[in-house]
């Protein structure tokens, strides 16, 4: 018998936004022990980030922080239920957002906004969060090839307010058409899609491949940039969502590689706070200068 894997998902989730938050954080701890041990290929990657961006750290301390950063990712996955099939309710309690008014005072002013979405575990409630207060708001979303598991993560995305999500593969045209209107963009900065569009600059002293998008946006558009940074409490289950104020004097006079490296600057920062909670099961410097070996 075929098993429609939408259908399982669903009910999966469903089943993860309906249950009390004791039993959310326990397949959490489940899943987060399983993870590393079953991904390998994934760990092997946190691994590797860790070494390169904490080289002064012990081994010890990079596996503490190796699996914790599994349970909180395994919590978030997890989550995807609650915020995209538990009560609003529930979901104001769970994902507590402060700094909303510096959205508000600038969609309110006629500004355009780009909410500057870096990837912390807590990046997808985060952005929900912000839809249900804002009427309005715009996102990139990598599709699914499962045509119905696409559905399934389109609905969940956008099931409070006016939510756009536009296709990456279709490109930035489509985001900045809807920024054009005055729509908020919650926009993903820090992901190595190859040197196409980007510049190598410093994170963590390294040199990274890093979209100039952000910057150039800014720009073109006369756009405030927001940052947002989520943390989230894996013995409560509770993120706490900060939606900053505008990053002052941005874009600046240097060109945007230098905006950008500022970007990278300020997300290192964040990152320090507590280095479990940012997404390192991505391969963040898969794309080298000329003659660097892969580090992977």
């Amino acid at each position: 018998m075929k098993i429609n894997k939408a259908r399982a998902l669903r009910a999966l989730f469903t089943y993860f936004g309906r249950c009390p938050t004791a039993t959310r954080l326990r397949w959490a701890r489940v899943l987060g022990w399983l993870a590393p041990r079953l991904m390998k290929s994934r760990a092997h990657i946190v691994r590797t980030n860790l070494r390169l961006c904490f080289p002064e750290w012990t081994d010890t301390e990079r596996e503490t922080v190796l699996q914790r950063h599994f349970r909180l990712l395994a919590l978030s996955i997890i989550d995807r239920g609650l915020i995209w099939f538990g009560s609003p309710d529930r979901v104001r309690q769970t994902v507590q957002l402060s700094g909303y008014e510096h959205l508000e005072q600038h969609v309110k002013a006629g500004e355009k906004v780009i909410i500057l979405a870096p990837h912390f575990v807590g990046l997808d409630a985060a952005g929900t969060r912000v839809t249900m207060d804002s009427p309005q708001t715009a996102t990139f979303y990598t599709p699914s090839s499962d045509a119905d598991i696409d559905d399934l993560m389109r609905e969940g995305r956008s099931r409070f307010n006016e939510s756009f999500l536009i296709s990456r593969h279709d490109g930035v045209r489509g985001l900045i058409r809807l920024l054009r209107k005055g729509i908020p963009v919650y926009y993903l900065p820090d992901m190595d899609f190859g040197i196409e569009g980007a510049a190598f600059v410093p994170f963590f002293g390294l040199q990274a491949a890093t979209l100039l998008s952000t910057a150039q946006i800014a720009r073109s558009w006369n756009a405030k940039v927001l940052p947002i940074v989520s943390r989230l409490d894996e013995h409560t289950g509770i993120y706490h969502v900060e939606l900053m104020p505008p990053i002052p004097d941005f874009p600046g006079n240097d060109g945007p590689e230098a905006d950008t490296a500022r970007i990278n600057a300020l997300l290192e920062g964040w990152i320090r706070k507590d280095p479990a909670q940012y997404y390192w099961v991505h391969r963040r410097f898969k794309t080298r200068p000329p003659g660097e070996p892969k580090p992977y």
